[in-house]
């Protein structure tokens, strides 16, 4: 599995070749980017659940640039932003509203969640009507993306440390099993 994620990643040195990208320099060259292993890989998923989840515009960009700070592996930030795409991003959107409406102890209205099922629909006609949309659901919508965000990027890191860590434990118990015998 490892094997085929690590034959996926872009090649460091095309990268910093490549012309928009030559700025970073050196910073874009560290070891840790681009290195699969269990830290890099469960902080870059996390990273760009992050800025999946809480930023509609851009998170690709955000999530690259934070995986670059924090020296998480860059390509796992930057594919699992895909956690909102054209098809999870109206029901990720209305769970977020119901929970930063039950967080704040507001009724869910109607009218709220018809602008924000009507503003999920619109995501293409613009990001201005879109954005006025959204901002009549304002409190609970931006407090429930922000949880969510927070919660799931957290439990993904969590998540993944504890698989790899199995994994791991039980390939050695195999290998020790195949020895023994």
């Amino acid at each position: 599995m490892f094997e085929r994620f690590r034959h996926l990643m872009p090649d460091p040195d095309t990268l910093r070749r490549h012309r928009a990208l030559r700025w970073l320099g050196p910073r874009l060259q560290h070891p840790r980017l681009w290195h699969v292993n269990r830290r890099g890989i469960a902080m870059g998923i996390a990273v760009g659940t992050f800025f999946g989840l809480l930023i509609p515009v851009a998170q690709i960009l955000f999530a690259a640039l934070a995986a670059l700070l924090l020296r998480a592996n860059m390509a796992a930030a930057v594919g699992s932003t895909l956690i909102t795409n054209p098809f999870t991003f109206a029901p990720v959107y209305y769970a977020a509203y119901h929970l930063g409406a039950w967080m704040l102890g507001e009724g869910v209205t109607q009218r709220g969640e018809a602008e924000l099922a009507s503003a999920a629909a619109e995501t293409a006609t613009g990001l201005a009507l879109w954005m006025d949309r959204v901002g009549s659901v304002g409190a609970p919508l931006a407090l429930g993306l922000l949880t969510l965000a927070v919660t799931l990027s957290v439990a993904i890191y969590f998540v993944i440390h504890w698989v790899w860590r199995l994994r791991v434990m039980r390939a050695r118990q195999r290998r020790r099993a195949r020895q023994r015998n």
